[in-house]
């Protein structure tokens, strides 16, 4: 999935209804909030449920040698030998938004592998790295206590796509000001909710203890029970089938540009740098080669 393999439709075909089968839990936030030490609670906390995990942890990739560190795993080997969880750890090569490129397909295949849960860790994110909420089915955004007041977390965009907001490191000084701090965000955008209207969660959780977590998982599993009653998680997945098509369409169209017999979009790209064409005119021209 992540090379580009020629057989990645046919893979893709034979994967059948089972690839949509999985819950995708998002697991996002700043750098230094702990999302690694909560994903390896979670999945700690899900495998005593009998569930199989599968977990996805994306690394920033340099902008100067294109490497990545992928060290997610380093913090769970806990699960290492357990043949119920499986974990891989992908560099983003630079795509935006928090995640890789090859993330969704990957998603696809743990589900069809027999994935019950997917954990998607996204890299440290800001303010607006916010592509995991149109992949998960439930998103948890992970805060730590003296990250921020309450003007940052009004004005952060990441937190408008919570589910859940998990105050980790809750037994640090300042945890419970972030908490209410949360709260009054929350209560700030109450108008906006109708009464059958999911509202996020706050919790409090110490990963590196294995407090909290518990909580977090039975919050995760009271949002399923809401999408599923009102329809949501209907809409959310065909969002997501509707975004992952058109990156796929995107990514041909790119391919397709640099095949081109004809005038090509680097010709193109020199007429408009020097003047001599307009760039709606060279997206026209090369829309109209491609066809």
């Amino acid at each position: 999935m992540e090379n580009g393999d020629p057989a990645l439709p046919q893979i893709a075909a034979q994967l059948g209804p089972t690839a949509v089968k999985a819950r995708v839990v998002g697991i996002t936030g700043s750098p230094g909030v702990g999302k690694s030490t909560t994903t390896n609670e979670l999945v700690r906390a899900f495998r005593k449920l009998d569930r199989r995990v599968g977990v996805l942890a994306v690394d920033p990739s340099s902008p100067f040698s294109g490497g990545a560190i992928l060290g997610d795993r380093v913090r769970m080997q806990d699960h290492a030998t357990d043949p119920g969880v499986y974990i891989r750890s992908m560099s983003s090569r630079g795509h935006l938004g928090g995640l890789a490129a090859a993330t969704p397909a990957a998603v696809r295949v743990l589900a069809g592998a027999g994935c019950d849960i997917v954990l998607v860790e996204t890299v440290g994110v800001g303010q607006a790295e916010v592509e995991i909420a149109s992949l998960a089915d439930t998103t948890l955004v992970l805060l730590a206590p003296g990250m921020g007041d309450a003007i940052q977390a009004v004005k952060a965009g990441i937190l408008e796509i919570a589910d859940i907001f998990v105050v980790n490191k809750a037994d640090r000084d300042g945890a419970d000001a972030t908490y209410k701090d949360i709260h009054g965000m929350i209560a700030l955008g109450g108008s906006e909710r109708g009464p059958g209207d999911w509202r996020p969660r706050v919790l409090k959780a110490s990963a590196v203890r294995g407090e909290g977590i518990e909580d977090v998982v039975e919050s995760i599993d009271d949002h399923e029970a809401w999408l599923t009653r009102t329809g949501e998680l209907t809409r959310r997945r065909e969002q997501r089938a509707a975004a992952e098509i058109e990156a796929l369409v995107v990514a041909e169209l790119r391919a397709r540009f640099a095949e081109l017999p004809g005038v090509g979009l680097h010709e193109l790209a020199a007429r408009v740098a020097s003047g001599d064409l307009d760039p709606y005119a060279a997206a026209t021209r090369l829309l109209e080669e491609v066809a």
